[in-house]
């Protein structure tokens, strides 16, 4: 059954006793012609009725440009929350699936607090970064656990300190590898070449024996599966995988955004990647000839926020 169509009360034991947890929703509005304040307006309706079937509006994402609107909310089942939507002003969302808190936390970069009938714009637009060590296993049968150890704790240490510096937030570690988020696809460029710069001084005093790889897409939450990023996770991840060691491989919507914010990249070309059933195209950031000059678009992004 869909996510849609069922109820995951959680139940967990406090000093002795069951006590209900709901679960979190995220949904998807399509919009025609919204302003922030007509949102803010659906949100105060929302807001006032949503005890009456247990559910709690926790935040909203509207994006003017893109027209797209993405509510988090809890409650008992995915059906209680569109029927706050369906009763007060109609805006039934055109997809909910069911999400973890905490993912969407680390997804979004946090959640800030708004109050209750305040007109903002918040995208939900994120960039996703991954990062692979090339040879790990065959690195590990040769040298070791513990060397190996030691390798990705360099390599966490120098993807932790770029995240630091660019804004990017760890979604998870993947064992030999790492997922980010970005609010923008210029600052999960920058955080990449960072990333190839830092390791390649790594390299040179031999604290990092093997190549990383590099993946990077970017789009909106709550598009299809069950997944909260699902699809643009899954191409970043392949990219990552297609790339060469020491490389950075970037989607065609990363690359044009990016490319506004003065990063150089080589030729687009189509790619087959695995689970995707037409050729992608993706290209290659050139990151060895501009690491040093890539950080200044971030800088003055960063001081203009």
């Amino acid at each position: 059954m869909s996510a849609a169509g069922r109820s995951d009360v959680v139940r967990e034991c406090v000093g002795g006793h069951p006590v209900s947890v709901m679960p979190y929703f995220m949904d998807r509005h399509d919009l025609t012609d919204a302003t922030a304040d007509d949102i803010a307006a659906a949100h105060v309706q929302d807001v006032a009725v949503q005890d009456r079937y247990g559910v709690r509006y926790v935040h909203y994402w509207f994006d003017f440009a893109r027209q797209h609107a993405f509510c988090l909310a809890s409650g008992p089942s995915a059906e209680a929350v569109a029927t706050v939507h369906r009763v007060t002003h109609g805006l039934v969302a055109n997809r909910i699936i069911q999400v973890e808190e905490g993912d969407v936390a680390r997804f979004m970069g946090g959640i800030e607090p708004h109050p209750v009938g305040e007109a903002y714009e918040d995208t939900a637009f994120r960039a996703i970064l991954f990062t692979d060590l090339a040879e790990s296993t065959r690195f590990t049968e040769r040298t070791g656990d513990a060397a190996v150890m030691s390798v990705v704790q360099t390599h966490d240490e120098i993807v932790l300190d770029a995240l630091h510096g660019t804004g990017g937030t760890l979604v998870k570690r993947t064992g030999d590898g790492a997922m980010a988020s970005f609010r923008s696809a210029a600052s999960a460029v920058e955080a990449a070449v960072r990333i190839q710069s830092a390791l390649r001084v790594a390299e040179a005093t031999g604290a990092m024996p093997l190549g990383v790889r590099i993946g990077i897409a970017a789009g909106e939450p709550v598009t299809d599966g069950h997944d909260l990023f699902g699809s643009a996770v899954n191409l970043a991840a392949r990219l990552s995988s297609r790339s060469a060691p020491r490389s950075i491989l970037v989607s065609d919507v990363v690359r044009e955004l990016a490319s506004e914010a003065g990063y150089r990249f080589g030729r687009a070309r189509s790619v087959r990647l695995k689970g995707f059933d037409a050729p992608v195209r993706a290209t290659e950031v050139l990151w060895a000839e501009q690491d040093e000059p890539a950080r200044a678009p971030l800088a003055m992004e960063l001081a203009l926020a």
